[in-house]
């Protein structure tokens, strides 16, 4: 598998819209026009922890999107509490929604979505599959999986080591996020048959203090020893980077998200590479389904889950440390922020300013 290349946000969101074509205006799960309700879309973050993403980045774009398209927007979050994320939607649909936007937190959006079609409320799950939703919109999971893995084949290879012989840990995400097995099958597809075996792969979690322990009880089973760690996102990396410098480690390690973390730690060395999801693009396809759905319409999706559920996949970057400006760029990420004393020769030297 070739590396990605970097192409342009706009060449990126004209692709991924091009799987919203072909909507009519004939109904379908839109729900009624004739009250209130049904000009609300009505949004559940699932935390400010797991990435800085949801309050910085999809909560103003989404809300953007649909006000000026003369809908009201109800986004909440639901701080990484399944009870409170259960009351949230309560409350939601007790004001009435003509659409619900929903961003899985541990299993909690399966009875909302339940709920919210048992008064023919259509479901949109957005960058985390939830069981029996109407449609979901994310980037293709197992390509973001694919290249992560792509990244530790390229670290070993520079490093001139044997993917085959190498001892490789596997950091992967919660579990109870659907999307974990994607990132982690999408690795597969890449990492198992150039002969990487897991030498130890922890129990998933979104967590960078709780990756840190697990990396750390890992390696000390290892012996000390370890060739690369495939970590399924920048926060998981963090973690694991933070056990490496603490024994004079440095080896390739994947992530995702390129949050200011994962870029520096590319920047500096300690992260091999990160997938580059620009949260505009996942947030203008989910609006723009949640709009043609409030206006009534009824959108179809060429690709699908294996579940059957019609899913708008979106393209993730490979970024690696010449490609850090790009992510500025493109407005994601703040050199200033990045470039900080500790990274600031990291970024002279690969032009990121």
């Amino acid at each position: 598998m070739k590396k990605a290349s970097l192409i342009s946000i706009t060449a990126l969101a004209g692709a991924s819209m091009l799987l919203l074509a072909g909507c009519s205006s004939s109904g379908g799960d839109g729900g009624s026009t004739d009250d209130a309700s049904a000009t609300r879309a009505c949004v559940i973050l699932p935390d400010a922890a797991s990435s800085p993403r949801w309050e910085n980045g999809d909560r103003p774009a989404l809300e953007a999107a649909i006000t000026d398209a003369g809908f009201e927007a109800d986004i909440q979050n639901a701080q990484g509490d399944t009870s409170k994320y259960a009351t949230i939607a309560d409350q939601q649909l007790s004001k009435g929604c003509g659409v619900m936007l929903l961003v899985d937190y541990n299993g909690a959006a399966v009875a909302v979505t339940a709920k919210a079609q048992e008064q023919g409320i259509p479901v949109i799950a957005y960058d985390r599959p939830i069981e029996g939703a109407d449609y979901y919109v994310s980037f293709d999971n197992e390509e973001v999986g694919a290249l992560m893995g792509q990244s530790i084949l390229d670290g070993l290879a520079t490093a001139g080591k044997d993917p085959a012989t190498a001892t490789v840990v596997f950091m992967g995400g919660d579990p109870a996020d659907g999307n974990a097995k994607m990132f982690r099958d999408g690795a597969g597809s890449v990492l198992d048959p150039a002969g990487v075996v897991p030498a130890q792969e922890p129990t998933g979690v979104w967590d960078g203090d709780k990756s840190a322990t697990n990396f750390e009880q890992a390696l000390t089973a290892l012996g000390g020893k370890v060739d690369a760690v495939w970590a399924a996102n920048d926060t998981n990396a963090a973690g694991v980077i933070t056990i490496l410098d603490k024994n004079g480690l440095t080896v390739p390690v994947s992530g995702q998200d390129a949050s200011v973390a994962g870029l520096q730690n590319v920047l500096l060395g300690k992260q091999t590479a990160t997938v580059y999801k620009p949260f505009q693009l996942e947030a203008e396809a989910a609006s723009d389904l949640a709009i043609k759905l409030l206006n009534g319409e009824t959108p179809t999706v060429d690709k699908k889950l294996d579940d059957g559920t019609p899913y708008i996949a979106v393209t993730p970057v490979l970024v690696g440390p010449d490609d850090v400006q790009k992510v500025i760029d493109d407005g994601n990420a703040d050199a200033a922020e990045i470039c900080t004393d500790d990274v600031a020769a990291a970024c002279a030297e690969h032009g990121v300013g």
